[in-house]
């Protein structure tokens, strides 16, 4: 990997992780320990359902440097379906710094038509009225699903807030229209994988000011832990390989991505002890 200047400088942040998540919260303070030893700075706990979303904001509360969304992941089907006023009501807890994540997946269509799909639609209508009511930006996830999406985007205005397309895996013209659209795109450890040759292009082309990186831990473990159980402290090596691929320097992606997640999470303060 690229070789840097004073490492001791260097900081990450995890954009988008699940600490919440049962594998992960049990072993919290090992968890926090591995971040501070791998450089990295903040994380952003991400909601997937309402039902779990007060451990989400627990989580940040309890932690100066975790920052927590409210949101309904597109594949969660028999959960409780939020309204614009009820995102709007959570997106006011302290440390909230996002709405979503939120989107649209095909994927497991499951014997269905994507014609049956309209209640993901509206749902993420939903979460994007939201984010324009609040100012706080969009996280979403796509897949299989990538011109609804983008077609959804744009009659809803989603640019407006801006955001995030997380755990990118789309192609250039997908990455394209969300540019586009004012939003960033965010690469998890997919990215490290061998067989991500499309993937890998797409990383080397977007713009590094409106580049995130993430590991949506516990899922998708970077190479050299890929199969393992993912976490915040991990995404150094989303981040390392980025530089490699792109033939720039470490300190200048990681510089980069820290500026861009706080101007894109724009309520999240950095902490004391980032600069450490």
């Amino acid at each position: 990997m690229q070789a840097t200047g004073n490492r001791s400088h260097i900081m990450f942040i995890d954009s988008h992780c699940h600490i919440n998540f049962p594998e992960l919260a049990e072993q919290m303070p090992d968890l926090l320990a591995r971040m501070r030893e791998n450089k990295v700075s903040h994380a952003l706990c991400v909601s997937v359902d309402l039902p779990t979303l007060p451990q989400v904001l627990e989580i940040a509360a309890q932690h100066e440097n975790v920052y927590a969304s409210v949101g309904v992941h597109p594949d969660y089907e028999d959960t409780p379906e939020p309204s614009v006023d009820d995102l709007v009501r959570l997106a006011a807890t302290p440390k909230v710094v996002a709405i979503g994540e939120t989107g649209l997946d095909y994927y497991r269509l499951e014997g269905r038509s994507i014609e049956d799909m309209e209640w993901q639609r509206e749902r993420f209508r939903t979460h994007i009225r939201a984010a324009r009511a609040t100012g706080k930006p969009l996280i979403i996830h796509t897949r299989s699903a990538a011109d609804d999406t983008l077609r959804i985007m744009r009659e809803e205005q989603a640019g407006e807030p801006a955001g995030v397309m997380h755990c990118f895996t789309e192609s250039w013209d997908v990455a394209q229209g969300a540019l586009d659209q004012n939003f960033y795109i965010s690469f998890s450890g997919i990215v490290t994988f061998k067989s991500a040759r499309d993937l890998q292009d797409v990383a080397r082309r977007v713009p590094l000011e409106r580049m995130l990186i993430e590991t949506d831990s516990p899922y998708l473990a970077p190479v050299p832990y890929r199969g393992k159980l993912n976490q915040p402290g991990y995404v150094r090596h989303v981040a390392e390989f980025i530089a490699d691929l792109r033939g720039e320097p470490l300190q200048k992606i990681a510089d980069t991505t820290t500026e861009n997640f706080f101007r894109l999470f724009a309520t999240a303060k950095r902490c004391p002890a980032s600069s450490d």
